[in-house]
């Protein structure tokens, strides 16, 4: 019933910056969680960063925290990533996801989410 479509990956420099994008269609997610994961090769997908459907709640993992920022546009019915200070630890494919179960806690595994987009490539070069 939603479509997610992530944009913005690319190749940059330790220390650059990048701003993910995620944009939905077929339905509203203005009531959804969102969720960004990242996956790297011959790794698991890990959670990255969360905001819940009313936006005032956000959690990172640990790695990212400080570096990273997750925001919604519900006018726009998109939701960001700005990865800032960025690493070559953080290299992967990133993936935007959507919880539409009205959940009170964010989750931070890949069964809480119902929705996922495609992937965008993040490289980041030494």
């Amino acid at each position: 019933q939603v479509q997610l479509v992530e944009s913005g990956g690319g190749l940059v420099q330790t220390g650059g910056s990048l701003r993910l994008s995620c944009a939905a269609s077929g339905r509203t997610i203005s009531s959804y969680t969102m969720g960004w994961f990242r996956q790297a090769p011959g790794k698991q997908r890990e959670f990255v960063a969360g905001i819940r459907w009313g936006g005032n709640t956000i959690v990172y993992t640990d790695s990212v925290k400080g570096r990273f920022t997750i925001s919604r546009d519900n006018a726009e019915n998109t939701v960001y990533l700005q990865m800032n200070s960025l690493k070559p630890e953080d290299t992967a494919v990133y993936y935007c996801a959507a919880d539409a179960n009205l959940r009170v806690i964010i989750g931070r595994t890949m069964g809480t989410y119902d929705y996922w987009g495609q992937g965008t490539q993040v490289t980041v070069s030494s």
